[in-house]
């Protein structure tokens, strides 16, 4: 069971260290019971949005971690009962 567990744990960081090689940032809304407040130009305010922008060594960083874990995964022995 840990082998699949580090696997799958190994490939999720290395499939987000492609993600945040393809996305320059992710915006996260957050949820709101009252409607956003709406300006004369008819835009509504973006307060409540929170920006993540990842440093440029951060995809990188996650893809190679991922791909040891995943090795890691790989040369674990089978316990077979």
């Amino acid at each position: 069971m840990s082998r699949a567990f580090f696997l799958a744990v190994g490939l999720f960081v290395m499939f987000l260290g492609v993600q945040t090689l393809a996305v320059q940032r992710f915006v996260l809304k957050a949820h709101e019971s009252p409607p956003a407040q709406v300006s004369r130009s008819g835009a509504a305010s973006a307060g409540s949005n929170k920006v993540l922008e990842p440093p440029p060594w951060a995809p990188w960083s996650l893809m190679a971690t991922g791909a040891v874990v995943s090795l890691y995964a790989v040369t674990l022995p089978i316990n077979r009962k």
